[in-house]
């Protein structure tokens, strides 16, 4: 059970390992925890539009696509350029004690290697998560995010994943709650709002 704690307490890394591209973007900011649970309710989201879609293996894919970064950091576009990462040493020294390890290491393996369909829609989870993100800063003002989006739209590989991109960019991210431009905002009672009584 030691091996299971320390699992859980290296999964605890993630809330604290920052998403570093945002650095580069000069706006935004998310641990890497905050982005793979968007990822994974894109992940749903994308299985609701395609039922055919294993819903299941759709979802540990999006839970574990990041899992080694508990151990290396994120490594954005620029670091790649000049850092090489050893992911599958660290991917094998996570799992090595795990009696689910190798669940992990195949589930890991199969997100990297681009093959079945699972594994395209938790890649265009993650890149929806990321044009997301990207999106709300542009929303803010941020001038580059709309560069940066146009290479993530470049990524997506399944059609669903295409068109709920071109959804997400013709939405404000505010509109789910400042829809209402009623006078709650002015007295701030759900009677005045008429749609509420």
């Amino acid at each position: 059970m030691s091996e299971i704690a320390d699992f859980l307490f290296e999964v605890g890394m993630l809330k604290k390992t920052p998403r570093s591209g945002f650095q580069f973007l000069g706006s935004g900011c998310e641990s890497v925890a905050e982005h793979v649970l968007r990822t994974l309710y894109i992940g749903y989201v994308l299985c609701k539009m395609d039922p055919e879609a294993d819903e299941l293996k759709v979802l540990r894919l999006c839970l574990m696509h990041d899992l080694p970064e508990a151990r290396t950091g994120d490594m954005n576009y620029v670091n790649k350029k000049y850092v090489t990462v050893d992911e599958k040493k660290a991917i094998r020294e996570l799992a090595e004690p795990l009696f689910f390890g190798t669940e992990i290491e195949e589930t890991i393996d199969e997100f990297n290697q681009k093959k079945t369909k699972e594994s395209l829609l938790a890649r265009d989870a993650d890149q929806l998560s990321l044009i997301l993100q990207l999106k709300e800063c542009g929303d803010l003002g941020n001038k580059y995010s709309r560069e940066w989006i146009r290479f993530a739209v470049l990524r997506l590989a399944t059609k669903n994943a295409r068109t709920l991109a071109a959804d997400i960019l013709d939405t404000d991210s505010s509109d789910w709650w400042f829809k209402d431009k009623s006078d709650w905002w002015v007295n701030g009672n759900r009677e005045s709002s008429g749609k509420c009584k």
